[in-house]
């Protein structure tokens, strides 16, 4: 419970309180004008004070940090895991807190100055402390599974409602910030339920948002040319996968040729080398085809038939003229063989060169033989090179296409997938629903009591399972009424502290600002300042309340139950510059 709160600001109010029901009034200081209002009193710098202490952040537009207050120290005694401490903090150094009390064994333990005479810690650590020790939380690892968990700071908001920060709105929602999954988390870690299932439903809407704008993106735009369909990059990558082992196995079985290039330059000579004798031969052979022609045409003039003619004419050649063609034949028989010798010779020296040819082709041809031979075993070490480069490229395609065809068929699988996981979480919460059946019952009865107390008809409190994880739902007639919203908003909070206390979590007290009555009909007032009283004394719990002096009921209260009782000593005041909670007036 919270003891008191104090400062070194000499116009600050001191506040001292008392176990059950507080109420901080203010009152309408003597001879105070129409103008001045209560509402700058300080009731809901009161609320920010708690919050201050108990580790919120000190932004620039905090009071705290204002030019008046920033150098002033606030401080409250509370009681921390069986025993009474105090902190201090101020709005110069919001980072450290100065603690006196038993504090030595704290889960982080503070260090102490022995100059000051009394501990330090950071904020940080501060609110590490408290949410061991009030709540069972974790020390905090800093890792990245925290994402989702219930932090102190969330689970205290339920019990110090800011209306500054929207806390008024709607039952569930401490701030009009809070996620819908902390707001899941955190009353399933007070109720007793299994927090880590919401948090999981978080995460997987998280992955959902992913999904869908990957599949939104692979329809269309440079990402949907990159990425494509499943089945054409299947196509894809079966071909470059085959190449690939193609080129792997030429590598596998590559000789490096020393001499490639020597090599390769003689086997080109050779063949330019055949081919020229190729061309040689088919001349020469032209040249047998002529002269064996020419041959055959060769023979001697027949001189009987100029012998036959003259007889025929009846004339008689003498024999002087007999003898010359003997003489002429004779000539003309050695000119013929004469000719055919020249031919004869010229055939041979054909036939010689012909084959001198054939044997030296044969001999070139051998040789290129050989050396293609040792070219098609082998190569060259720059041709390796750029094989194994050529290997190398085919298998980052081939690693490339891998990846891309499992993106694809990520994204083309996710959505089933991921249905398939949020069917599984629902039949999880419903599962931990069935199993915590004792803890549901208690937290929708006493829901039932509490707003049965208000109002003659019961309210309802009802939790269910859905596909978006558990829902919280409060119900009381009239509930578009904003009084009758506000009256929920006391009902759950009772009923969650009731309960988170019976978990052994919880701060042992329940603070509320005057804005929760905005609305509210004096006797529903009266009846929840009187139920407050009675449920936290009978749950052990401190209920702090502030309050406008004419709001506060005169009647309506059972008999027996004196209000006055539990006001504070200490009141407010709409006092210009010394009635509020700080003594003076700031913007």
């Amino acid at each position: 419970m919270i003891r008191r709160f104090g400062s070194d600001l000499a116009s600050f109010k001191a506040l001292t309180f008392k176990p059950g029901l507080n109420i901080l009034l203010a009152d309408k200081s003597e001879g105070a004008n129409d103008r001045q209002s209560r509402n700058g009193a300080g009731k809901t710098s009161f609320v920010e004070l708690v919050h201050f202490l108990f580790g919120a952040d000190v932004r620039k537009e905090s009071i705290f940090r204002s030019e008046v207050l920033t150098e002033w120290t606030f401080d409250v005694a509370v009681d921390v895991a069986g025993e009474a401490i105090s902190a201090a903090r101020s709005g110069a150094k919001p980072s450290r807190l100065m603690i006196n009390g038993a504090v030595e064994n704290w889960p982080i333990a503070p260090q102490f100055d022995l100059a000051a005479g009394h501990f330090e810690l950071s904020n940080e650590q501060w609110k590490a402390n408290l949410g061991k020790l009030w709540f069972g939380l974790p020390l905090s690892a800093g890792d990245e599974s925290e994402r989702f968990q219930p932090s102190f700071r969330s689970l205290f908001s339920y019990f110090a409602r800011r209306q500054l920060s929207g806390g008024f709105q709607q039952p569930m929602q401490h701030s009009t910030m809070q996620q819908a999954w902390d707001q899941q988390v955190s009353i399933c870690y007070l109720l007793g339920l299994d927090w880590t299932i919401p948090g999981k439903f978080q995460e997987l809407r998280g992955q959902e948002k992913v999904a869908q704008e990957l599949r939104k993106a692979a329809k269309s735009g440079d990402l949907g040319r990159y990425f494509g369909k499943a089945a054409d990059l299947r196509t894809r990558l079966t071909i470059a996968e085959a190449r690939a082992i193609r080129l792997r196995e030429q590598l596998a079985s590559f000789e490096v040729v020393p001499e490639y290039k020597e090599l390769e330059r003689e086997a080109n000579l050779i063949t330019r080398e055949i081919d020229a004798l190729n061309v040689d031969n088919v001349m020469d052979g032209d040249l047998l085809q002529q002269l064996r022609a020419s041959l055959g045409e060769e023979g001697a003039p027949d001189l009987g038939d100029v012998t036959k003619l003259y007889a025929e004419a009846g004339v008689v050649l003498p024999e002087m003229v007999r003898r010359r063609f003997d003489e002429v034949e004779r000539f003309h028989r050695s000119i013929i063989e004469n000719r055919r010798a020249h031919l004869n010779a010229e055939i041979t020296s054909a036939e010689a060169r012909i084959a001198e040819r054939d044997q030296r082709t044969a001999e070139r041809d051998r040789r290129r033989r050989q050396i293609m031979n040792v070219l098609s075993s082998g190569g060259a070490l720059e041709h390796y090179t750029n094989l194994r480069e050529e290997a190398g490229r085919a298998e980052a395609e081939v690693e490339g296409l891998r990846q891309r065809l499992e993106t694809a068929e990520r994204i083309e699988s996710t959505k089933a997938e991921l249905d398939i996981e949020r069917a599984n979480l629902t039949k999880a919460l419903r599962d931990d629903l069935h199993e915590r059946n004792d803890i549901l019952r208690e937290a929708i009865l006493t829901f039932e009591s509490l707003s049965e107390s208000l109002y003659e008809k019961a309210g309802s409190l009802t939790i269910a399972e859905t596909g978006g994880g558990p829902q919280f739902d409060v119900h009381i007639d009239g509930q578009r009424s904003k009084g009758i919203t506000n009256m929920q908003i006391f009902c759950f909070d009772l009923m969650l502290t009731e309960i988170s206390l019976k978990q052994g979590r919880g701060p042992g007290f329940l603070l509320h600002d005057s804005h929760l009555f905005d609305g509210v009909d004096e006797r529903q007032v009266a009846k929840a300042l009187q139920l407050g009283a009675e449920r936290a004394e009978a749950a052990g719990f401190q209920y702090v309340v502030t309050m406008n002096s004419d709001v506060l009921p005169q009647e309506g209260f059972k008999p027996g139950f004196r209000v006055r009782d539990h006001v504070l000593e200490t009141k407010l005041t709409d006092a210009t510059d010394t009635g509020g909670l700080f003594g003076l007036r700031f913007n």
